[in-house]
């Protein structure tokens, strides 16, 4: 039985802010890849986008994955992870896959500048384009689909242990 839960989805869908709750309504820890990310390269993540490019940053994204041993945790990836198959299957192999799917509208609505929040696009991509190529790769990798659209907070985390149960240990 796996004993993280790992939450996927595009920018601005709410995977950290979900994650924090689900945390602690589980009394599991909290990791933000993001974060785990800075803390190894030592620099922001438009930074490591401006000075790696698209590829350098997926790459740096990945590593990370496939470095993370834990347990009892909820991970909240990157929206750019899906990109990276080895650290998506390690990823799977440690923990529920959870998705939580926004509509295009809401996720347009929901992010600013996305150069500096981060997201690992490349360039000439549109925010839709953006969407309509990881979509898929939200599905591939998901053993559990959320639908965030139009839910608070708690309804949402209360969907993901509802529909993970079972699959983690306690």
């Amino acid at each position: 039985m796996k004993s993280n839960i790992v939450l996927i989805g595009m920018p601005g869908c709410g995977k950290s802010t979900v994650g924090v709750v689900l945390a602690k309504n589980l009394g599991y820890r909290f990791m933000d890849v993001d974060l785990v990310i800075q803390e190894k390269e030592k620099r922001l993540l438009s930074e490591i986008l401006d000075e790696e490019g698209f590829e350098g940053f997926v790459a740096a994204e990945e590593k990370a994955c496939l470095g993370i041993q834990a347990e009892k945790t909820v991970i909240a990836t990157g929206g750019s992870a899906v990109y990276g198959e080895k650290g998506m299957s390690h990823l799977k192999e440690i923990g529920t896959v959870v998705y939580i799917r926004l509509g295009y509208e809401e996720i347009e609505h929901r992010l600013g500048d996305l150069h500096k929040r981060g997201v690992a696009m490349r360039e000439s991509m549109t925010l839709k384009d953006l969407y309509s190529e990881r979509e898929p790769l939200y599905d591939k990798y998901a053993d559990v689909v959320c639908d965030g659209e139009g839910k608070l907070l708690r309804e949402i985390v209360t969907e993901i242990v509802t529909k993970t149960r079972g699959q983690i240990g306690k």
